[in-house]
Order: structure tokens, then C-alpha cells, then sequence
């Protein structure tokens, strides 16, 4: 079962879901899995550590102080500790018991978040966001939990990421295609459900991070270890010993001359801010003062 990771579909799958949809992710699973990565989750953690990096230096770009943040993903202590030393107050939550109860957290799904309105002015989110049932809902939720011009940062695994474990699985299974890998979502997307979600000045934006494996079975051990294989409910039959034969074969026939085989995380970065009336607003349509066409009119 640690075979079903990650695939890439189409956008309006994650932004059209109803509410009333079957959830696509087991809850329980989600928790068992970041409950078993625990104990070895810093010898796996180069993922979420690269993601927590990144927030960190766009939170460094910030001119202002926050004094009470909510850190969604409580296995990056890192992350906690640097807030504190900042002079932050800060409430972790995680979907794993062990994750918050190591953090002095609590456990939640983001779409399921227990704060009340406007209680915090900074929301980070590290490498959740694309194992969330309702992710339209979960964003909306961290709004609302965001005080007046609060922030809000998130980082997570984007749609491209894993293309030779996907190679791999896809020969594994032949001619009968099991749905073994997540959806993923694209930048332009997420940046699309921040609109929704009601925030003001969105951005998202892209990085890459390329990591070589002697075998398949390195990532898949990476993956265990970071809490990070499938949760979906329909996960398929089990894979046979031909089948996973096939995966390991084919996963190895990428290699460099090396021996090792280069993998792709394809990472989206989240930015936004509640809304406020201090903030900086478009102008209103027909208030231009000059004539665009007199601008681009060329100079005799």
C-alpha cells in the first residue's frame, strides 16, 4: 500500500469538488501514516525542511511583528522554535496525534479546524495542503481564523512532482490503471483558490527541487518516512510481486550512468492576507485621469 503516492489531475477536480462529495481522503489513514513517520520523520524530513526554509525567508521580507501564529504541520519543529525566537506565540496543530502531541499541540484536518474567528495574525502551512479533503473549505477556514490583516504562507507538494515514480507505477500496473496516486494542483490554481477563499493580495508561485535515488525503494522509504504516501479511500487492489518487479525495473532504467535516478518535487508556495480596509485596493474602473491611447500614441 505504500506504492499509491502522487499524480497530477486536472485542476478543476480540486476546485469543483461540492461538499457533499464522497471524501476522496481516509482520515484515519492520514493520521496513521504521519503517526507511524514519527519517530524517523528527521531522518526523511529534506522535503519539509527545504518547504519551512522558504516560508521562513519570505516571512523574514515581512516589515511587520506577529504576535500569535497557528503552524499547520507540527512535524517541522524548526519552524515553531524560529517563530518563538521571534517573540511569537504559537498554537501547532497537526493531522497526527503523535506530531501535535509532540509539539503540545492539537490534532485537527484543516478543513476541520477548531479556532475561533480572528485569533491569530499568522497561519503557516507546511506540506498538507495536498492531502485536504475539502481544500476550498480548509483555506476559507484559515481565513476566517486570520485576525484583520492577517497573513497567511503555505508551502506543498504541486502538480509534475514525482514524474519517474509515476512512470514506475504506470508499468507496474499494465493495462489495468488502479487510481494509487493523489491529485495534485498547479500554481495557477491554488493562486485561483485564494480568490475564492476571500483573501486579498494573493500570490503563488513555484519551486523545484531535484533528488537522485540508487532505487525505487530510497524514494518509497523518503516517502514513508515523511508521512507522505497515499491516503485516498479507493486506493486499488494490492500490487504483486510481478508488478512491483516491473516498478523497481523501470524506476532503475532512468538512471544516469551513475546508478542513481533523478527525482522531481515540484513545490507551491502559498501568499496572502485577510482582508483589512488599510490595505491597498484597486482603483475603480473609469476613475483614470489619463487616456491609454494617448499614452501609446507615438512622439512626433
Amino acid at each position: 500500500s505504500d506504492l499509491y503516492c502522487l499524480l497530477s489531475m486536472p485542476a478543476a477536480f480540486c476546485t469543483s469538488r461540492a461538499m457533499s462529495a464522497p471524501e476522496l481522503f481516509d482520515r484515519r489513514l492520514r493520521r496513521l501514516r504521519r503517526d507511524r513517520a514519527t519517530p524517523h520523520f528527521a531522518e526523511h524530513a529534506f522535503l519539509i525542511h527545504h518547504m519551512a526554509e522558504e516560508l521562513v525567508d519570505r516571512l523574514a521580507m515581512v516589515t511587520r511583528d506577529f504576535g500569535r501564529a497557528l503552524v499547520l504541520g507540527a512535524s517541522d519543529a524548526h519552524m515553531i522554535d524560529r517563530l518563538r525566537g521571534r517573540g511569537t506565540k504559537v498554537v501547532a496543530a497537526d493531522p497526527g496525534f503523535a506530531f501535535a502531541r509532540a509539539a503540545g499541540g492539537v490534532q485537527c484536518d484543516e478543513d476541520r479546524l477548531p479556532f475561533a474567528d480572528a485569533s491569530f495574525d499568522l497561519i503557516i502551512s507546511i506540506g498538507l495542503l495536498d492531502s485536504v479533503n475539502d481544500l476550498p473549505g480548509a483555506l476559507a477556514l484559515i481565513r476566517r481564523a486570520l485576525r484583520p490583516d492577517g497573513l497567511f504562507l503555505g508551502g506543498f507538494v504541486g502538480a509534475g512532482s514525482l514524474p519517474r515514480l509515476r512512470a514506475a507505477m504506470s508499468a507496474a500496473d499494465g493495462d489495468r490503471a488502479a487510481p494509487r496516486l493523489h491529485p495534485q494542483i498547479d500554481v495557477r490554481s491554488a493562486g485561483d483558490l485564494l480568490v475564492r477563499a476571500g483573501f486579498t493580495m494573493p500570490v503563488a508561485d513555484g519551486d523545484r527541487l531535484n533528488v537522485r535515488y540508487r532505487s525505487l525503494e530510497g524514494l518509497l522509504s523518503d516517502l514513508r518516512g515523511m508521512g507522505a504516501t497515499s491516503t485516498l479511500v479507493d486506493r486499488g487492489p494490492p500490487i504483486g510481486r510481478e508488478a512491483l518487479f516491473r516498478a523497481f525495473e523501470t524506476f532503475g532504467e532512468a538512471a544516469d550512468e551513475d546508478g542513481r535516478t533523478a527525482e522531481t518535487f515540484e513545490l507551491v508556495y502559498l501568499s496572502a492576507w485577510s482582508p483589512d480596509a488599510s490595505q491597498p485596493r484597486p482603483a475603480r474602473r473609469g476613475s483614470a485621469t489619463a487616456s491609454l491611447a494617448e499614452a501609446l500614441k507615438p512622439k512626433s
